[in-house]
């Protein structure tokens, strides 16, 4: 009898809690209502466009016909996926996840670090005026059209006219070197140059942001105890500014590593071409033309889905690594 009355009891308190919790938040609703308010617009945002689509995910398992509709359409399994990794579509497939994988991991060891040390020079300058000159200048670039920085780029790297080939043939001719011009955007081997390249004018000086934000939340007081105790700048850049701003690189590079198989699909596809297929085409593009170009919205959603899981796999690695080096991490 007294095990049965303590579980009614129990069971009791469970309910009791449940109750005041409810209670709390129709307080707190009613209280501050300005909030709730404020913040519904994202939620209706995320539950139509984060929510929402995720029944299209259905798709990757049906033979589907757009005719019929998710309902309508023929389940098939697993058989989208075994194609698309083992049948016909594997080679280009594997081909796509490579380059994405490539280009990423370049932009991480190449572009990641530079806004990092963009914004440890910000935190060194003293006149304002030239810094805030020098900032405006730099975050410029990550306010143009992607439209516009792929046809400047394929201007800039054009034959007889492209002013890379004209500066490159007038250097090398005042040695009496005879320059053949290069088609850059012909040949594969140049395109992951060009795409970290462009990406790095474009979006490092709006990236360092975030990081000088960290840097300027930093102690003065630490900076002047390193002073008398004699450190230099370079120490002081080592010993303060960088494990001050470890927790920002930290998140910065989970949300990377992340986001690591979704790279800038809009540039790739106003850049590449036929020809460059071999390096350029990335797995958004492979996944556009699979479903536009031939209309099989069954293989490209499942490679679409292959795509998010990889990338949901690898932030959770990411912040577990991260959460044991470094007791910093997203959650």
């Amino acid at each position: 009898m007294s095990s049965k009355i303590e579980i009614k009891t129990t069971s009791e308190k469970v309910l009791i809690k449940k109750r005041e919790k409810k209670i709390s938040l129709i307080k707190d609703i009613k209280q501050n209502w300005q909030l709730y308010v404020m913040v519904l617009p994202l939620i209706i945002w995320l539950i139509l466009y984060a929510y929402k689509p995720m029944w299209g995910m259905l798709i990757a398992f049906q033979n589907y016909s757009p005719f019929k509709g998710v309902s309508g359409s023929e389940f098939i399994g697993l058989d989208n996926f075994k194609t698309l990794m083992t049948g016909e579509a594997s080679k280009f497939f594997w081909r796509a996840f490579k380059n994405t994988i490539l280009l990423s991991v370049y932009g991480l060891i190449i572009e990641f670090p530079i806004p990092i040390i963009l914004a440890l020079m910000f935190n060194e300058l003293k006149n304002l005026m030239y810094r805030k000159v020098i900032q405006t200048v730099t975050y410029i670039p990550h306010f143009i059209s992607e439209v516009v920085v792929a046809s400047l780029v394929l201007t800039f790297l054009s034959l007889n006219t492209g002013i890379i080939n004209v500066l490159i043939g007038k250097f090398l001719g005042l040695f009496g070197i005879t320059y053949k011009q290069i088609q850059f955007m012909a040949q594969p081997k140049y395109f992951r140059a060009v795409y970290i390249l462009s990406g790095i004018w474009k979006n490092v000086g709006f990236n360092s942001i975030i990081f000088f934000a960290a840097l300027v939340g930093i102690s003065p007081q630490l900076y002047e105890a390193a002073k008398i105790d004699g450190a230099s700048k370079f120490k002081q850049i080592i010993h303060i500014s960088l494990p001050g701003i470890t927790p920002t690189i930290v998140i910065m590079l989970i949300i990377r590593i992340g986001n690591i198989l979704n790279i800038s699909y809009e540039k790739v596809l106003l850049l590449y071409n036929p020809l460059i297929y071999d390096t350029a085409d990335i797995l958004s593009t492979y996944i556009y033309r699979l479903g536009v170009d031939n209309v099989d919205y069954g293989l490209s959603t499942a490679a679409s889905l292959v795509n998010s899981i990889i990338g949901f796999i690898l932030v959770m690695m990411a912040n577990k690594i991260s959460k044991k080096l470094t007791e910093s991490s997203l959650w």
